[in-house]
């Protein structure tokens, strides 16, 4: 699968994965309720079971959105690289190739930081989403790049007959 990517667009993901990399690893020495928020509750009925289920998997499930979040730095690392391309011969925009399991990896890496992002910024609901405010734009963009992802993971599925 292919995906064409303005080459700005790709060095501005670049940098956010390496931002939502950095919040990941300092979850274990803050109580940041955004990176909550990519460790749920997974029995909300029973506080004690929650948290012996989030002390037990919460390493390893960041642990995994860690390594999804490799995989989409590694793919992102032509478009990044100044030493990349002679100096004023960069395109404007570039195909970055993903297997299955890499458009797998991007789709939860993006996902993941929209979760953050509208911790953040306290989206709750469409209500609380201000088209005004210029930090959306962001998380529309993510949204709009995720929206591709989806849409290319839907052909890849029909093509394989699920």
């Amino acid at each position: 699968m292919t995906i064409t990517l303005p080459t700005v667009e790709g060095q501005y993901l670049h940098d956010l994965v390496e931002e939502y990399l950095q919040v990941i690893g300092d979850a274990a020495s803050s109580s940041d309720t955004a990176v909550d928020r990519l460790t749920p509750d997974i029995y909300p009925d029973d506080p004690e079971a929650s948290a012996a289920f989030r002390t037990a998997m919460h390493d390893d499930l960041l642990g995994r959105r860690r390594h999804d979040a490799q995989v989409v730095l590694a793919s992102l690392t032509a478009l990044t690289r100044s030493d990349a391309q002679p100096a004023g011969a960069r395109r404007a925009a570039e195909v970055v190739q993903l297997t299955d399991t890499e458009l797998d990896a991007w789709l939860r890496t993006l996902s993941a930081m929209r979760l953050i992002m509208a911790d953040r910024l306290g989206i709750v609901t469409e209500d609380t989403h201000d088209p005004d405010d210029l930090r959306f734009g962001v998380y529309d963009w993510l949204g709009y790049r995720l929206d591709q992802l989806v849409s290319a993971a839907d052909d890849r599925d029909a093509a394989n007959g699920r």
